[in-house]
């Protein structure tokens, strides 16, 4: 009998381990998502034809490991865009492209043919067969596709992202340029410089929290002014109680002195995609998005792995996990809709579930210590009201209303609302909204707590709260609002503050269950974007078909990366 690999949660992390398992090994693979959507905090929500994307997701990475995964789902353009032309956007278009097909089953019907050209470890053969055994892969070589025919292609779009404080716009990240300082005032600009020289004359010591970490990198003056009010929102909490791991992780390598560099060598630069890979994720100028957002890719992923005999289960979470002689042996299945419970043995365990959950279940039970660690573990829930919008009315200060700006996502730094950023969708695919010639749609993102008084407000009373909010800050009108709805994700982001800074308990009692595997954001309790959560299975794959007990590498992922670091490091 083939071996089962029961995997809990069909986000990014879990259905790419379900993918590598069908495609390089003959472990059969349980995808269980407890939802009835698709991706995670990746998925796209459709609303009426406009979607949203929670938390906006750029498809960018330095593994080439995983952007050939992404470009093997859904190829890169090779025409442009609805909006290409009306917004001037220079697309670097592709004019051919290999797809490597799971199974047979998985080629598009228009592309299907009698022969397959079928890859080898190190060669392309052509045979006049059809499909010969589960080690060769159907690969079909064909022009880009062309997004406004086809739906299966990644769009190659703009990065924008901006800072909006009081009435004014800033980069993201901060730099201080002649139009930073103009705005900021000459005085204040000046005292920023002079708390930057103090910050790297007199460096603080100990950057065991956030507070310390940002005010090395930035100065004090520019860290209270664009980054402690913004981050508080964030987490909830103070700077001063979150563990520096989270900013080591999101914006390692980054400084002051950094941004500017970079700035001026984009605008030197005479190899644009060469300067692109070297710099670090949040300032790049250009990523790939799926047509109909990030949801797509893992609906798409999911489509193919059952199609090639893998098991993606709906409603239906983990109960229970049983070990016998330190290792799993079986998991309870339960029916989210009838509260069916069954339990199936396995050979190997994914878990992309929050920690705290996966502890609670197992049995016999861990460790006390284990489980004390785990139900200290903190999260950040999310909530996202979605804005249809005849325009904006965006009032910037010495300009005229502008009835739509060109950002992904603008980040609100103003302290007196609660709203943490605001995507614009048209902008990140003119596919996403239903009339993009006509309507703005927009969302609006704000940091909760489960049970918290936001997260229980009605519907219609936190959509008031986003209009209202965006009236303060002169973003839109209330009378050009058509349509809104309100989304919600529970534990979208793993909180560094609680018993996080004791997470190695845990840590050290999964490396002796041999056949048990945390993947994931959630999975691994780390902030990883969604690359990393990709690695983490990918790797996990890798430790299974080596024989590899030492699990090790897989928290080394997006450690010592040089995904948030410069070139030289």
């Amino acid at each position: 009998m083939k071996k089962i690999a029961i995997i809990a949660g069909a986000g990014p992390a879990g259905l790419t381990a379900a993918y590598e398992l069908l495609k390089r090994t003959d472990i059969h693979p349980i995808v269980l998502e407890e939802t009835a959507a698709i991706g995670g905090i990746a998925q796209t929500f459709n609303y009426k034809g406009n979607r949203i994307d929670i938390g906006g997701h750029r498809f960018f990475s330095k593994s080439e490991r995983v952007m050939q995964w992404w470009f093997n789902i859904l190829p890169p353009q090779g025409s442009p865009s609805a909006d290409t032309a009306e917004k001037g956007h220079e697309i670097e278009y592709v004019a051919e492209v290999t797809v490597e097909y799971l199974c047979k089953e998985c080629i598009p019907e228009e592309l299907r043919v009698t022969s397959y050209e079928l890859r080898k470890p190190d060669q392309f053969v052509t045979r006049k067969s059809e499909f010969v055994t589960h080690s060769l892969s159907p690969a079909i070589k064909r022009n880009a596709p062309d997004p406004g025919k086809e739906d299966a292609v990644m769009l190659q779009r703009p990065r924008l992202s901006r800072i909006f404080y009081r009435r004014h716009f800033f980069p993201y990240p901060i730099g201080i340029t002649l139009t930073v300082a103009r705005r900021l005032g000459l005085l204040n600009t000046f005292l920023i410089g002079l708390s930057y020289v103090k910050a790297q004359m007199f460096p603080i010591r100990d950057e065991t929290y956030l507070d310390a970490f940002f005010t090395n990198r930035f100065g004090v003056r520019l860290y209270e002014t664009f980054f402690k009010d913004y981050t508080e929102k964030v987490w909830g909490v103070p700077c001063d109680q979150i563990r520096a791991d989270w900013g080591a992780q999101r914006i390692k390598g980054l400084s002051l002195k950094r941004a500017i560099v970079h700035a001026v060598k984009d605008l030197l630069s005479s190899d644009f995609q060469k300067a692109q890979q070297e710099r670090e994720t949040s300032l790049i100028t250009r990523f790939h998005y799926p047509k109909f957002g990030p949801g797509q890719m893992w609906e798409t992923v999911t489509d193919h792995i059952r199609k090639c005999g893998g098991e993606v289960r709906m409603r239906r979470r983990v109960s229970g996990v049983h070990l016998t002689a330190g290792r799993v042996t079986s998991v309870e299945i339960e029916n989210a809709d009838t509260g069916e419970i069954e339990r199936v043995p396995c050979d190997f365990f994914f878990s992309t579930m929050p920690i705290k959950h996966l502890i609670g279940m197992m049995r016999p039970h861990p460790p006390s210590r284990v489980v004390e660690v785990a139900e200290g573990l903190h999260y950040r829930d999310f909530l996202t009201v979605g804005l249809l919008v005849k325009s904006l009315h965006v009032r910037e200060k010495g300009k005229n209303p502008a009835a739509r700006v060109p950002d992904n996502w603008i980040y609100i730094q103003d302290g007196g609302v609660r709203v943490g950023r605001v995507q614009i969708f048209n902008n990140w695919s003119p596919y996403m909204v239903a009339d993009r010639r006509n309507t703005v749609w927009i969302g609006l993102e704000y940091f909760v707590n489960e049970g918290g008084d936001l997260w229980v407000q009605p519907d219609r009373e936190i959509i008031q709260l986003g209009i209202r909010e965006m009236e303060t800050i002169g973003f839109l009108r209330r009378s050009d609002v058509l349509d809104a709805c309100v989304l919600r994700m529970p534990k979208a982001y793993p909180a560094y503050i609680g018993s996080y800074e004791q997470i190695g308990v845990v840590r050290d009692f999964v490396e002796t269950v041999p056949n048990l595997f945390l993947i994931g954001r959630n999975g691994m309790h780390r902030y990883n974007n969604q690359d990393h959560s990709m690695l983490t299975a990918m790797t996990a794959v890798d430790n299974i078909i080596a024989g590899r007990s030492d699990k090790s590498n897989l928290w080394e992922v997006n450690l010592e990366m040089d995904y948030h670091e410069g070139k030289s490091a």
